[in-house]
C-alpha cells in the first residue's frame, strides 16, 4: 500500500470518529512520511487536544512545525510539551523535546521531576513508543523477529492499547484478515501505531530468529 492510500485510510478513520486521538496521531505520521509537514503538525496538535497525556504527540507536533517553517509555534509547543512530559515522568519524549528546543535556539525549561526522586518501577522496563515505565511482556505476542522485537521494546499496556485500536481499524476498514492484502493493511497500521518505521523494520528482520 502506498502512502497516498494510507493517508486516505487514516483520513477516513478521522472522519468516522473525530474523537479518536490515535487516528489523528497515525494520520500525522502518514502526512509526515509524505513530507506534508504542516498537515502532520496539525494532526498531532489535534491529537494533543483530545489527549493531553500524549507526550510523543507534543514532540512530533513541534518537530514538524519547525520543519514547516513555523519556528515560533514549534518552540511554544515543545516548551509546553517538555514541561508536561516532565510532570508525568515521560523521560524519552522530554529528552527529545529538550534537544529540539536547543537546536532551535530556545531555552529548555526547568521541570521538577514527577514523584521527586522516587525509584523507578520494579523491573525498570521503559516502553519505546511512549517513553513511559510499563510492564514487559512475558512472551512475544506472535512468532518471528517482529514479535520478539515488540516483546523487548513495547510494554504490555501499549500493546493492549493497540489491540483496542486494531479492532477499530478492522471494523472501520472492513478488513478480512484471511486475505493477504487486508492482513498487510492491518500490519501496516500496527507498525505505525507502535512506531516501527521502515528503518527499524529492516533492522528487526536482519536479526536471527530465536529457536
Amino acid at each position: 500500500m502506498d502512502i497516498a492510500q494510507r493517508i486516505a485510510q487514516f483520513e477516513n478513520m478521522v472522519q468516522a470518529d473525530p474523537t479518536n486521538d490515535m487516528a489523528h496521531f497515525s494520520l500525522g505520521g502518514a502526512y509526515a512520511q509524505a513530507q506534508r509537514f504542516a498537515e502532520a503538525a496539525d494532526s498531532y496538535l489535534r491529537c494533543i487536544q483530545l489527549n493531553e497525556s500524549m507526550s510523543k504527540a507534543y514532540q512530533l507536533a513541534g518537530q514538524y512545525l519547525a520543519q514547516a517553517g513555523d519556528t515560533t509555534r514549534a518552540i511554544q509547543v515543545l516548551t509546553d510539551g517538555f514541561v508536561r512530559a516532565g510532570e508525568r515522568g515521560d523521560r524519552l519524549p522530554q529528552k527529545a523535546m529538550g534537544e529540539l528546543l536547543t537546536k532551535l535556539g530556545a531555552p529548555v525549561p526547568e521541570v521538577k521531576k514527577a514523584g521527586g526522586d522516587a525509584p523507578a518501577p520494579t523491573g525498570g522496563f521503559t516502553c519505546r513508543k511512549t517513553g513511559r515505565p510499563g510492564t514487559q511482556m512475558d512472551r512475544p505476542p506472535f512468532r518471528g523477529p517482529l514479535g520478539e522485537w515488540i516483546a523487548g521494546n513495547i510494554s504490555r499496556e501499549t500493546f493492549n492499547d493497540w489491540i483496542a485500536q486494531g479492532t477499530k481499524v478492522i471494523n472501520e476498514l472492513r478488513l478480512d484478515l484471511s486475505r493477504d492484502d487486508h492482513a498487510e493493511t492491518y500490519d501496516q497500521h500496527m507498525r505505525e501505531y507502535l512506531g516501527i518505521d521502515d528503518e527499524v523494520l529492516a533492522q528487526i528482520h536482519q536479526r536471527p530468529e530465536r529457536p
